[in-house]
C-alpha cells in the first residue's frame, strides 16, 4: 500500500538530528545530521503534492521537489538524485546553506499549522547518499563539440556553469586564486553550516565529469588577454568581497575586524592551510579599511560586538562563540523581523549564546589604541514607513555605549570588480556590478559578445542558491552561443 493522502497529520515533521549546543559550540561539526532512509521516506511522505506547488517557484532554481519526495518515498534513490541535479549543480551544498525557512520551505502548504516538509535536509539525503553509493552524473551520451570556456571563479557560480557546459560536451577550465575550489562555500561559510569534505566530493564528481581545475591561478589583465584569445568564450564568475564601509569613527583602532577576512582566516586555521595573516588572505582591492595585525582568534574571554544582521553576521556571531569569547553581542539597526538572513541562522545563534541588541544604530568605536566600546544609539522608523527597505529616524537622547574588546564589522558587501574588465567592453553600473543582459543579448551576456558573466559581481551580494542560478543559465546560454 503507498503512503496515506494526509500523512502529514499523523507524522510531525522531524528535523535530523541536532548537536546539543554544549557540544556543538566545542567543534566546527555541521549541527544538523543526515537522516537515514526511513526517516527520508517518512518525511517525503508528508509532501502532500500540491497542484500548483508553491515550493517550486519559490525556489530561485525551480527544483522539481514534489518529484524527488515521490522518488525518495518509492526508493529510487539514484533517480531522484539525478532529477535534482537537472535543475540544481550543487544540491547537496545548497540543501545545507539555503535559508529555506524563507525560500521553498516558507512556502510550503503545511508551513502554517502543520509544519513545512523538510525539503533542504531531504535534497541533503539525496545527494549525501548516492553520492556514498557510487551514483555518478551521467554523461555518457555527451557528444563532444571541441570548444572550450575559461570560467573565473571556482565559486557556486563559476561551479555551476562548468555543470552545465560537461554536459552540453563544452571543456570547461576553472581559475580560480584559491588552492582549492568553492570560493567562500570553502574559505567563508563556517564548517558547522558545510563541512568541506563536501566541497571536496564535489570537486571530485566534477573533475570525474571533464571539469579542469587551474587553481592558485591569479587572472590579471595579461591573462585576461590570453583567455579572450584562447577559448571560445569566458565566464566572469568572481564574487562580491568589497565590504561596505560603514564610515565610523574608530574603525582603524587595534581589535576592529572585517567580517570576510575574519571567516577566511578562520577556514584556513580549521582547515590546517596555514597561518596568513589577514592581508595574506583578502586582496587589496578588497579591502576599503586597514587590516589588522592583532590574532584573529584570540577572542577567549573577550566581549565580541558584531555590527550587521545578514547571514554573515550570524556567521560571524557563531564563529565567536566557538573561539571561546565571553560574550558575543549582535547589534542591528532594524527590527528583528526585518533582518535579511535566514531565521534558522538567527534561532541558532540565540542557542549558542549570542545576545542581540536590535534597533541600534552604530555611532562610533570607542577606545584610545585599542577597542573599549560601541557608541550606539535607538532608532525608530521613520512615520509611515513600512518595510525593511524604508528609512529610520536616530532617537535623540538615547545614545549608550555597549563595552566590547573585538568589533567586527558586517555590513555586506558590493562586487568587486576587476580592472581588466574595461579593456575587454564590459559595462559596469553605478555600484560596479557588471552589465548583463543588454538589448539582443544572451542570458548573462556582456556587452563583449566572448564574455558573460554571473553571480555576485551581477547581482551583488546575494545567496549560494542565486549564484548556482546564474552560473547554470549562463552555462546553457554559452552553450546556445557556440552550437550557432
Amino acid at each position: 500500500m503507498g503512503a496515506k493522502p494526509f500523512q502529514f497529520l499523523e507524522l510531525k515533521r522531524a528535523m535530523p538530528r541536532e548537536l546539543p549546543v554544549a557540544v556543538r559550540v566545542l567543534g566546527w561539526n555541521e549541527i544538523y545530521g543526515g537522516y537515514d532512509a526511513d526517516d527520508a521516506k517518512q518525511q517525503s511522505q508528508r509532501c502532500i503534492d500540491c497542484g500548483n506547488p508553491y515550493c517550486e517557484w519559490k525556489c530561485p532554481v525551480h527544483n522539481y521537489i514534489p518529484n524527488w519526495m515521490k522518488l525518495v518515498e518509492e526508493g529510487r534513490l539514484f533517480e531522484a538524485a539525478a532529477l535534482a541535479h537537472e535543475t540544481n549543480p550543487l544540491p547537496e551544498i545548497c540543501g545545507r546553506v539555503c535559508p529555506q525557512d524563507r525560500l521553498c520551505e516558507g512556502a510550503c502548504t503545511l508551513a502554517t499549522g502543520f509544519g513545512a516538509v523538510t525539503i533542504g535536509a531531504i535534497e541533503k539525503y539525496i545527494v549525501d547518499t548516492a553520492f556514498r553509493q557510487g551514483w555518478r552524473p551521467d554523461l555518457s551520451n555527451v557528444v563532444r563539440t571541441g570548444r572550450r570556456v575559461a570560467i573565473v571563479g571556482a565559486g557556486p557560480a563559476g561551479l555551476a556553469c562548468a555543470d552545465r557546459l560537461v554536459r552540453a560536451g563544452i571543456e570547461a577550465h576553472v581559475y580560480d586564486r584559491y588552492e582549492e575550489i568553492g570560493g567562500l562555500l570553502t574559505f567563508g561559510i563556517p564548517p558547522f553550516k558545510l563541512e568541506k569534505d563536501v566541497v571536496a566530493t564535489r570537486r571530485h564528481v566534477l573533475e570525474h565529469m571533464g571539469v579542469r581545475f587551474v587553481l592558485n591561478s591569479e587572472i590579471d589583465a595579461a591573462a585576461m588577454r590570453t583567455l579572450v584569445r584562447d577559448y571560445d568564450a569566458v565566464f566572469v564568475a568572481t564574487g562580491a568581497y568589497t565590504p561596505v564601509d560603514g564610515k565610523l569613527p574608530g574603525q582603524s583602532l587595534d581589535g576592529v575586524l572585517e567580517a570576510l577576512p575574519f571567516l577566511v582566516a578562520n577556514a584556513r586555521r580549521v582547515l590546517a592551510k596555514g597561518s596568513e595573516s589577514f592581508a595574506d588572505v583578502t586582496p587589496a582591492s578588497a579591502r576599503t579599511s586597514p587590516a589588522n595585525d592583532s590574532d584573529p582568534f584570540a577572542l577567549a574571554g573577550q566581549r565580541v560586538v558584531v555590527l550587521g544582521g545578514g547571514d554573515t553576521a550570524m556567521d560571524c556571531v557563531r564563529t565567536s562563540a566557538r573561539l571561546g569569547a565571553a560574550s558575543v553581542t549582535c547589534v542591528y539597526r532594524r527590527d528583528e523581523a526585518s533582518m535579511p538572513g535566514s531565521r534558522r541562522e538567527v534561532q541558532n545563534a540565540r542557542d549558542e549564546g549570542v545576545r542581540f541588541v536590535f534597533e541600534r544604530q552604530p555611532l562610533a568605536i570607542e577606545g584610545s589604541s585599542a577597542v573599549t566600546g560601541v557608541r550606539v544609539a535607538e532608532t525608530r522608523a521613520a512615520p509611515g514607513a513600512g518595510g525593511r527597505g524604508t528609512a529610520r529616524d536616530v532617537v535623540a537622547g538615547s545614545e549608550t555605549t555597549l563595552p566590547a574588546d573585538v568589533v567586527i564589522l558586517a555590513f555586506g558587501f558590493r562586487a568587486s570588480p576587476a580592472p581588466w574588465l574595461a579593456e575587454h567592453g564590459v559595462a559596469l553600473d553605478g555600484d560596479g556590478r557588471i552589465v548583463v543582459n543588454g538589448a539582443n543579448a544572451l542570458p548573462f551576456q556582456t556587452r563583449s559578445p566572448k564574455i558573460f558573466a554571473g553571480g555576485d559581481n551581477v547581482r551583488g551580494a546575494d545567496l549560494v542558491v542565486t549564484a548556482v542560478h546564474d552560473g547554470r543559465e549562463a552555462g546553457l546560454a554559452i552553450a546556445r552561443l557556440l552550437s550557432t
